[in-house]
């Protein structure tokens, strides 16, 4: 599927990183666009989707965090052990978002 390019770029909207433990590649493209772009990265229209399939993927996330990167998306669903009242911390703090189906989250991240 071609999603297209960023409006005044020739940057694709959608570049797909590979599994969870690539995070770094993403920090590490996010961090060079902000920087061209004289900004922070949570303030480029960049989306973060984390597959939940593994217990690295908790590792990466926490990287994430600690690196100040908010609103990841984690899925196919939260954890078993993330209590709904630390779940409800985590979006609160990093606006952690649990994906839906792909229409819905397609439609969100390139809104």
């Amino acid at each position: 599927m071609d999603y297209g390019v960023v409006p005044g770029t020739e940057i694709p909207r959608y570049i797909d990183l590979g599994q969870c433990n690539n995070s770094i590649s993403t920090v590490k493209i996010a961090a060079a666009l902000a920087d061209a772009f004289q900004c922070e990265v949570n303030e480029l229209p960049v989306s973060i989707v984390l597959s939940w399939f593994e217990q690295k993927a908790v590792a990466n996330l926490l990287g994430l965090f600690s690196l100040g990167i908010q609103d990841i998306r984690i899925g196919p669903k939260a954890p078993e052990f993330i209590s709904p009242g630390v779940l409800d911390v985590l979006q609160e703090t990093f606006g952690l978002k649990l994906i839906t189906n792909v229409a819905e989250d397609m439609a969100m991240m390139l809104s």
